[in-house]
């Protein structure tokens, strides 16, 4: 494997940010001092932009298999590349679910062939298959997904039982998807026989309203503190459930967690006008007011990790009614330009954005070796030039969709080059190819 010296970077790492260089040799960092003259097989010139590690999403959806006609692992994880994603961790419910081992097991091995980014994947769960999804390898696999609420196919697990066996045996962290199944029903009937079929897109947070997320929510977190569960809560995105989370001890000793999405962050309720389908995504983004208090709840710690729940749909399937657009955003490309575009704003320091997306879902979920730019880790870097003033558009877009919901948005600064395990996999605007992704790995002591 080639060696790759980086030359006068600012490096951000553990809340801190300072001039240096990074020698990357054999996939791995292997050293970081003020001035390295060592021969590399390929130098790049830092000079004025940021090195950061690289960013680790742990919610995406790349469709496959059975689904990719809306995206695969290759297009997707290329995307993620692009956008200074350097490790996914990716949601069960393709067709078929990976709700078994062997199933499971496909999905790493295509990854193994085709992603340019690293990878794991959830184990899926349906109200039946909690045996199988307990004896999921706890070192190979990043844990476990319940859906507390609606969802594709077959996997919303709403039968008690098989919720309490879950939450009680699994050694595993459990992932959950908080939205109560039953009032979503209730309110979709109410809508429904008030405009039909052909329901405005602004009511999609008013049929899956906070009240929807809080009871989901806080029935998990009943469980979890009954049974010890390592449970980690995905994409909240109310004010009433910010106030479920704690924020009084370090990130090691929470037993349960919380995330926060970078559209739950950037949108709210009066982009349904101009957007429609194109922002509707379960959960609903809401409010300018529960937008404002989930920046608090980061602020504060509350949250723990900031993600994507990148979830692609075409474009043609989007043009459909309220009761026929599916829900999901693709989002994966441009989560670290959407936290810098906040950070430019005063929103966040570059720090913390370190922080909730490098940082943390490596010590959460316990990735070996990735996370930080430190000597000896493997080497996912990320160096961002600060400068560029550009535009989202469909030419510069990686997602097989072909679109996104930010197409219009302007940003300064953008990615430069993302590195792999130290595989040089995207540098000036080109995708290099040639090298997989390294499957991710836990430290299950």
């Amino acid at each position: 494997m080639s060696s790759i010296l980086i030359k006068n970077g600012r490096l951000v790492n553990r809340g801190k940010i300072f001039e240096s260089d990074l020698f990357i040799k054999n996939g791995r960092i292997e050293q970081i001092a003020p001035q390295i003259d060592k021969p590399a097989d390929q130098e790049i010139n830092a000079e004025g932009k940021l090195v950061l590690p690289g960013i680790i999403d742990d919610q995406v959806h790349f469709r496959e298999p059975g689904l990719t006609h809306k995206a695969e692992i290759f297009t997707e994880s290329r995307a993620a590349v692009a956008g200074g994603v350097t490790s996914f961790m990716e949601m069960p419910n393709t067709k078929p679910p990976a709700v078994t081992r062997d199933l499971l097991e496909q999905k790493y091995q295509r990854a193994a062939d085709v992603s340019l980014a690293n990878y794991s994947f959830f184990m899926g769960t349906t109200n039946d298959n909690a045996e199988e999804a307990l004896r999921a390898d706890h070192r190979k696999v990043c844990g476990i997904k319940i859906f507390m609420g609606s969802s594709t196919g077959k996997m919303l697990v709403d039968d008690e039982r098989a919720l309490r066996e879950l939450f009680s045996e699994s050694q595993m962290l459990i992932a959950t998807h908080c939205e109560d199944e039953s009032r979503i029903h209730e309110r979709l009937a109410q809508y429904q026989a008030k405009y039909g079929d052909d329901i405005p897109f602004r009511c999609h947070p008013e049929i899956r309203d906070a009240e929807v997320c809080r009871l989901s929510s806080a029935h998990a977190i009943e469980l979890a503190k009954e049974l010890g569960t390592r449970l980690h809560i995905l994409h909240i995105s109310t004010e009433v459930e910010t106030h479920l989370f704690d924020n009084s001890l370090p990130l090691e000793e929470k037993r349960i967690t919380s995330e926060v999405c970078v559209h739950h962050l950037f949108f709210n309720d009066t982009y349904y006008d101009t957007k429609g389908s194109l922002v509707k995504c379960n959960p609903a983004i809401k409010s300018e007011n529960d937008r404002k208090a989930l920046w608090k709840a980061l602020a504060d710690d509350r949250f723990d990790v900031i993600a994507t729940d990148h979830a692609p749909h075409t474009w043609e399937e989007k043009q459909g009614n309220y009761m026929n657009a599916p829900s999901g955003l693709p989002l994966v490309q441009h989560s670290l330009n959407l936290m810098m575009h906040f950070h430019q704003q005063g929103e966040i320091s570059l720090e913390r954005i370190v922080e909730k997306m490098c940082h943390s879902p490596a010590r959460l979920f316990r990735i070996e070796d990735r996370g930080y730019l430190e000597e000896g880790m493997w080497a996912d870097v990320v160096i961002f030039d600060p400068k560029p003033e550009w535009t989202v558009d469909r030419a510069g877009l990686h997602y097989k969709c072909g679109w996104s919901p930010l197409e219009g948005q302007s940003f300064k600064g953008r990615v430069d080059s993302t590195i792999v395990s130290g595989h040089l996999a995207y540098h000036a605007g080109k995708l290099r190819e040639g090298k997989s992704g390294e499957r991710l790995l836990f430290d299950v002591g």
